[in-house]
């Protein structure tokens, strides 16, 4: 059993984000409001969502535009505080994303006891927010000394807003990222919503056939049947949204039709 079907308990489990306002210090924050409407805004999606069916969560500052690549200690304090407050109410296994900040996510993750992160965790790639170089071995020094060692390492190998430096290919980049102990590697395409090619999920899962692939953008209804004949888990937020924008808040039709599409193909799988 792979670490995605142990976390989820369930075979190739559909993960729907949570996308936060702005964070205080951040542009798009409503200082007014406060920390009032993060909890409304992040509790109403959480409610949809697991009415829907959905197999995981997770959590993320999607809204920080631009997004920032070290926070400051006020973006997870902010999270956990609303995490907090929901806690109780969230019955399915969740993760955490600081947008991208993997050290940031482990210390959040450790104090809110979320079972993996989503972050750049290998490789080096030029991007719109600068260059993104994450240091592998001391994320994973920090995750052991925090006690995070139970924390999932989930990969972004082919990261939105940017592309690899050097000429190392999409399978070659999984084989690094899965002999580095990641525990899942996503394929991504170049944007938030925006679809992948899947090509490239292909290629990663023939890499690394014994590691967990995930599909982390552009995944719709319409196309789950598809990515699972391949991936064996997606992530899914922006087409579950009202009018699949990424800002405006989750659509129940959008949601329920979504999770129906994935159960039959998942029983499609199954044989």
């Amino acid at each position: 059993m792979g670490r995605l079907a142990t976390i989820f308990g369930t075979p190739k489990p559909v993960i729907a984000m949570l996308h936060f306002p702005g964070l205080p210090g951040r542009p798009w924050h409503d200082a007014p409001a406060g920390a009032a409407r993060l909890v409304d805004v992040v509790g109403r999606d959480l409610e949809t969502l697991q009415a829907a069916g959905v197999d995981g969560l997770l959590f993320c500052n999607e809204a920080d535009l631009p997004y920032q690549l070290s926070v400051g200690p006020e973006i997870p304090a902010a999270m956990a505080a609303v995490i907090g407050q929901l806690r109780r109410d969230v019955r399915v296994p969740f993760g955490v994303n600081i947008l991208w900040d993997a050290i940031a996510s482990l210390a959040l993750a450790r104090a809110t006891g979320a079972a993996f992160i989503r972050e750049v965790l290998t490789g080096v790639y030029e991007s719109d927010l600068g260059m993104i170089a994450p240091l592998i071995g001391e994320i994973g020094g920090y995750r052991r000394m925090i006690g995070a060692a139970d924390v999932a390492l989930f990969d972004n190998i082919s990261p939105e807003f940017a592309s690899a430096i050097g000429s190392r290919s999409v399978a070659d980049r999984a084989k690094g990222a899965a002999f580095l102990g990641m525990d899942a590697i996503l394929i991504s395409g170049p944007a938030a919503g925006v679809p992948f090619a899947m090509s490239d999920l292909r290629a990663a899962k023939e890499a690394v056939p014994d590691t967990d692939v995930i599909a982390n953008t552009g995944v719709r209804a319409e196309r789950i049947g598809e990515i699972f004949r391949i991936a064996d888990g997606a992530i899914v937020g922006t087409s579950l949204k009202v009018d699949g924008i990424t800002w405006n808040e989750v659509d129940p039709g959008r949601s329920g039709r979504l999770m129906d599409a994935a159960r039959a193909a998942r029983s499609v799988a199954a044989g």
